[in-house]
Parts: structure tokens; C-alpha cells; sequence
């Protein structure tokens, strides 16, 4: 069984850590140790492959960056729990299908969000974690955006809202919904650093890939 390797990248401009995760792809192989990259970004909006960029309503000149993930627009920033995830899905031993791949990583965010005493859920065709309950249930707290080469090599990941400046939000229509409200664990009530988080879904998300 191959081991996962969890990097702490720090804050980091989005460009570089894209330019990064491509390069590490390009040149791995089939022994090549699977990656967790934790990591925080200044803003940013960032288009998937198929997104509108009407649905950036005004970037109040936050960058715009193109990327060649899946999903809409999304907005990374400062207080934002971020992991990227390369990994080879057809390892010998594991040959994960990428919907499986997918609802692990939507697991590992339930249950970050567990330790926390929050309850978070998935909604059909709209990929990412929803508050499932209270006054701000429906709101989103957590994205999610892949991109699978054809040798099923992964990169992108998931990003888990903890305490942020929600209002660059609101200058978008988030993952392409006009009105989606977004919310973050502070406005939940739950005062936990960056770094907390960050361990407590890197653990996760090991249990859930790397069983």
C-alpha cells in the first residue's frame, strides 16, 4: 500500500500552486508517492472548464483566473481551508472510480465538519457540502472541482470555509447559482483556527482515500 504525503504549502498566489499541481502530474509515475497539498490563497476567482464568466458579476478586481478543473466560478481567500489532491485513482489496490472519488472527499468534509458539531450535506448534481441544518441550512461552506486526466491522475481539490471575508461571495454567482449563500464555520458559531482545520480535514481525507 502506497502512503499518502501531506504538504503544507502555507499562503500561496493561486497561479503558483496551478502551475505546481500540473508540473507534478506531467512528470509523475506509477510509483510516484500520491500528494495532499494544504494550502491557503490570497483572492482569487477561479473558472472551471465550463464555466460562464458572466456569472462573475463584479470582480471589484480580484483576479480572474481560467483553470482546467471542473465546475463553475469560485472564490478562494484568505481564512480558507484549501487541499488539492493528486492522486493516481488506478493505483493497483485501490483503481477508485472518480464518482467514488468524489463522494469520498464530500465524506471527509462531513465529518471535518462533525468534529466541529456542524452537520453538513450533499446535494444532488451540485457537487460541494451544504449546511444541513438550522437557520442557514442550504447555505454552502464547502466547494469542490477536479480535474482527472485520462491516466486517472487528479489534481484540484476541495476547499472548506472557515473564517473569511464572505462578501467577495457575493460578486459571483457561486458554482453558477444566482443567490447561493455561502457561509463559513465562524458564522456558525465556531471559532477554530485555520490550522486546526486544516489537520482535521487533511485526517479525514487520508481515512476516507487511503483506507
Amino acid at each position: 500500500m502506497h502512503e499518502l504525503m501531506i504538504l503544507q504549502r502555507g499562503v500561496e498566489p493561486y497561479e503558483q500552486s496551478f502551475a505546481a499541481m500540473r508540473a507534478f502530474t506531467d512528470t509523475r509515475d506509477s510509483n510516484t508517492q500520491d500528494q495532499l497539498w494544504l494550502v491557503e490563497h490570497p483572492p482569487v476567482y477561479t473558472l472551471g472548464l465550463g464555466a460562464d464568466p458572466a456569472h462573475v458579476i463584479d470582480a471589484h478586481q480580484i483576479p480572474i483566473v481560467q483553470t482546467d478543473r471542473g465546475g463553475e466560478v469560485t472564490y478562494h481567500g484568505p481564512g480558507q481551508a484549501i487541499a488539492y489532491l493528486l492522486f493516481d485513482l488506478r493505483r493497483d489496490g485501490r483503481r477508485l472510480l472518480p464518482r467514488e472519488f468524489v463522494y469520498r472527499i464530500e465524506q471527509a468534509v462531513i465529518e471535518t465538519l462533525a468534529t466541529y458539531n456542524c452537520v453538513g450535506e450533499r446535494k444532488a448534481g451540485a457537487p460541494g457540502i451544504y449546511v444541513a441544518d438550522g437557520e442557514l441550512r442550504g447555505a454552502k461552506i464547502a466547494a469542490l472541482g477536479l480535474k482527472i486526466r485520462a491516466n486517472g491522475c487528479t489534481y484540484h481539490g476541495v476547499s472548506l470555509n472557515v473564517a473569511m471575508d464572505l462578501q467577495p461571495f457575493e460578486w459571483i454567482n457561486p458554482c453558477g447559482y444566482p443567490g447561493l449563500a455561502t457561509v463559513d464555520l465562524r458564522k456558525l458559531g465556531v471559532q477554530a483556527s485555520l490550522s486546526d482545520v486544516q489537520d482535521q480535514l487533511a485526517r479525514a481525507l487520508q481515512q476516507q482515500l487511503m483506507p
